[in-house]
């Protein structure tokens, strides 16, 4: 984990009168060591719980639900009826987009953000100022597409 990005966690958390208890950095750790998984709370918990075996299911939901609230942690719903998260970069204009199987549910980032100019056509157009976007693309990754020679 990211010195860097504890520090300005933590100074979030100070900020706002929170501090980062065992249990809330044990699931920040979960966090940033899954990078790019986009894990639902029981993932979270479950491996939270490795960490800090005394943690229960209730202390991870809560903690989830602070950090979405200070703009730590980004919640994602992919239609698959669970929230996912990842940490939020706190200092970037746009979240990146993801790409979403319909067979086996995985979840693949897409770092660029390709719609600056639609954003651009769209401000002018409707004398609309975007702060931000998000986009899901829904499919099949590769894998399930070689496996199913029907898709």
């Amino acid at each position: 984990m990211s010195n860097d990005n504890m520090n300005r966690i933590k100074e979030v958390l100070k900020e706002k009168g929170y501090k980062l208890t065992p249990q809330r950095r044990a699931t920040l750790e979960v966090i940033m060591n899954n990078k790019g998984k986009h894990m639902s709370t029981e993932e979270i918990y479950f491996n939270v719980k490795k960490i800090c075996p005394e943690i229960g299911l209730a202390t991870v939901y809560r903690t989830m639900l602070l950090f979405e609230e200070l703009g730590i942690l980004y919640k994602h719903n992919f239609d698959d009826g669970k929230n996912r998260y990842e940490l939020s970069t706190m200092n970037d204009d746009h979240h990146h987009h993801h790409l979403v199987c319909l067979s086996c549910g995985q979840v693949i980032e897409v770092e660029e953000d390709l719609l600056d100019t639609l954003e651009e056509k769209i401000e002018e157009k409707h004398k609309f100022k975007i702060v931000n976007h998000n986009v899901k693309f829904f499919g099949y990754c590769s894998k399930c597409r070689q496996d199913d020679g029907s898709i």
